[in-house]
């Protein structure tokens, strides 16, 4: 199909919640995408930090294939080998104890959230659901996930919207404190918030909140769906913070382009969901789980390390780029956010960029940068070029 023929279907059949950038994505190798009329981008977004190993990896396609061709679901009524063989993967590589596998970042944390409210309940009875968030924060689109998010502008349209939520300033333990009470049962917080901006919390902060938690025997729940599976140079991002979770959700990459997330809970709730309580029926699917698997494999030590200086390779490089309409980087390993200057507007510099062969991102008034983890120096000078032309 050319390109105006699949706007066209879109148009009439598809219901309109995105805002489409004016390309048609035919096919990728590594971070390098071509559209429907044959001409290259350079892929800073890896699908909004799903394509980890960026796109066509051989071993991927080959653990998918595998799967595929001998058994592609089967009812979590049953046992299968992939999913039991990636918990083990998961949870020795997290220090964590159990897990619980869903389908997206969103249901990951309502995961989260019914967790913390039946341990509570079933340590102190009713009356102690409520859980603190931050602000800017951004943890899905489902009625409760959204919230549990803390930005106004969220909160309209689809009422009434599940109860149990405040929201204290991020990197302000005072802020948590005000807000805290006998009906509280834990602190939901992103690393660094994402969609907000590509904000790092303060290390400082995040201790302090952990310990806070420990004090008010409050659990600590981890939103990892877009920092964790190596993003940010570690498997997850509170492994650079100096803290252990009592429960961490993911999805995004951590099965390189299929759908697939979950929590992980710790020793204090780690056979919370019982027989009946929680449930879904793509939950832990075989072929999702080969290619899960298959990440984690791929993301070791090494790997990790090559993810760091990747990142900060970027962040060096932008920086010097010194067009007008850019400021500081900001981020971990390679989740990046580029300040937009007063005078420019992110959606305008993305919209030229994308026009020019690079794919980026935006997140709150800022640009975004989720490359695959496996792309290339080559991969991102391209880019960088482009940056640097189109923004002069």
């Amino acid at each position: 199909m050319t390109f105006e023929e699949i706007k066209t279907l879109d148009s009439q059949y598809v219901m309109p919640s995105y805002s489409r950038f004016p390309v048609a994505v035919d096919h990728g190798k590594g971070a390098t995408i071509w559209d429907v009329n044959g001409r290259e981008y350079i892929d800073f977004t890896s699908g909004i930090g799903v394509c980890s190993l960026g796109y066509a990896d051989e071993g991927w396609v080959e653990a998918v294939t595998n799967q595929a061709k001998k058994l592609a679901h089967i009812s979590n009524l049953f046992y299968a080998e992939p999913y039991a063989a990636l918990a083990e993967k998961l949870c020795t590589r997290a220090g964590m104890c159990s897990v619980f596998f869903s389908n997206s970042g969103a249901e990951g944390n309502e995961g989260l959230i019914k967790l913390a409210r039946k341990w509570s309940f079933d340590k102190y009875g009713k009356g102690r659901g409520t859980v603190i968030t931050l602000r800017n924060s951004f943890h899905g689109r489902t009625i409760t996930t959204l919230a549990a998010t803390g930005q106004d502008k969220f909160h309209n349209y689809f009422f009434p919207f599940t109860e149990g939520f405040r929201y204290a300033d991020a990197n302000d333990i005072d802020s948590v404190e005000a807000v805290a009470g006998h009906d509280v049962c834990a602190v939901m917080m992103e690393l660094i918030q994402g969609e907000g901006g590509v904000l790092p919390l303060d290390r400082e902060f995040v201790q302090k909140v952990a310990a806070l938690c420990a004090k008010r025997d409050w659990l600590l729940l981890i939103d990892e769906v877009q920092t964790g599976v190596g993003r940010t140079g570690s498997l997850f991002a509170y492994q650079q913070y100096g803290i252990q979770p009592d429960a961490v959700s993911f999805a995004k990459g951590i099965a390189g382009g299929l759908p697939f997330g979950g929590v992980m809970a710790g020793e204090k709730c780690k056979a919370v969901f019982t027989s009946g309580t929680h449930g879904t029926t793509f939950g832990g699917n075989p072929v999702a789980a080969a290619a899960a698997g298959y990440v984690l494999d791929r993301i070791d030590d090494a790997f990790l390390a090559q993810v760091r200086e990747k990142g900060a390779y970027l962040r060096e490089q932008i920086e010097a780029l010194s067009v007008p309409c850019l400021g500081r980087t900001r981020g971990l390993g390679m989740m990046i956010g580029i300040e937009v200057k007063e005078g420019w507007t992110n959606k305008e510099l993305a919209n030229k960029l994308i026009d020019s062969g690079l794919l980026i991102l935006t997140a709150g008034p800022s640009l975004r940068l989720l490359p695959p983890l496996v792309i290339t120096y080559e991969e991102m000078d391209k880019g960088l070029a482009i940056m640097k032309t189109v923004l002069a």
